[in-house]
């Protein structure tokens, strides 16, 4: 090794240790958040078009496991009731314990304790509901529609049951966040049930997560890329013979 500090193959020690701690900190995020993931969301198979646009039937989707106590209306849910078959459901949250749900007002919409709610997520443009109906939800129980109300078994359908067709908290499986395939989407949290008591869900941790795999990967090929690139670049030149003199053997 020369007065330089520099390696044999070219490359400056403390760029070494640079490439090296990259490719480490890149792996550490790259895992990281890969098993943050992993642990905070489950993936799901969307089984029917009631969720149409927003999800569609055959839909890979992420959902962030959550306690029921921690949901909020307008949030898009995975359910299990057996009140309402044997398969997990992927229906809105429209109405929460102590709600006053109804269809449809003068102008079409939903309206949750009289307030009408814009749901630029539905299907079908118009009426919200073809059916009229009206709903008390119990305290610790929950209102659920489909985003496609013309196919949607619902909380509607439900209606002349004691709990008005409404569900558990504790029923609520997880939270869906993002469509992972096809469309590759974040789903975000509606506007207007923001203005309502207890206001809309935060957004779960899912883009930080992917933030950090994505940084991960920058170092790691960043950092591995180093070591190549520093020793071309230290690679002494070429110096052109120069051309015997005329007549000189």
């Amino acid at each position: 090794m020369g007065a330089t500090g520099r390696t044999d193959d070219g490359r400056g020690r403390l760029g070494g240790r640079l490439s090296g701690a990259a490719v480490a900190l890149g792996c550490l995020l790259f895992l990281g958040g890969f098993v943050w993931g992993a642990f905070c969301y489950q993936p799901y198979t969307v089984p029917t078009g009631s969720m149409t646009p927003t999800v569609n039937a055959g839909d890979k989707v992420l959902a962030q496991r959550v306690d029921g106590s921690e949901v909020r209306r307008g949030d898009v849910v995975v359910f299990k009731d057996p009140e309402w078959g044997d398969a997990p459901m992927v229906k809105r949250i429209v109405g929460v314990g102590g709600d006053k749900i109804a269809c449809c007002g003068d102008d079409g919409r939903l309206t949750v304790n009289g307030i009408p709610m814009d749901e630029p997520y539905l299907r079908a443009s118009g009426r919200a509901s073809a059916q009229d109906f009206t709903a008390e939800v119990p305290e610790g129980r929950l209102f659920l529609l489909g985003d496609d109300r013309t196919v949607s078994l619902d909380s509607r359908v439900h209606l002349e049951d004691a709990v008005h067709g409404s569900v558990p908290r504790d029923a609520v499986e997880a939270r869906l966040d993002a469509v992972a395939w096809p469309l590759g989407s974040m789903i975000d949290r509606p506007e207007a049930f923001a203005a309502l008591p207890g206001g809309v869900s935060s957004a779960g941790p899912l883009r930080l997560q992917l933030t950090a795999m994505a940084a991960g990967i920058v170092l790691i090929l960043g950092g591995a890329a180093y070591g190549p690139l520093a020793a071309r670049a230290a690679r002494p030149k070429r110096s052109a013979k120069p051309e015997a003199a005329a007549g000189v053997r």
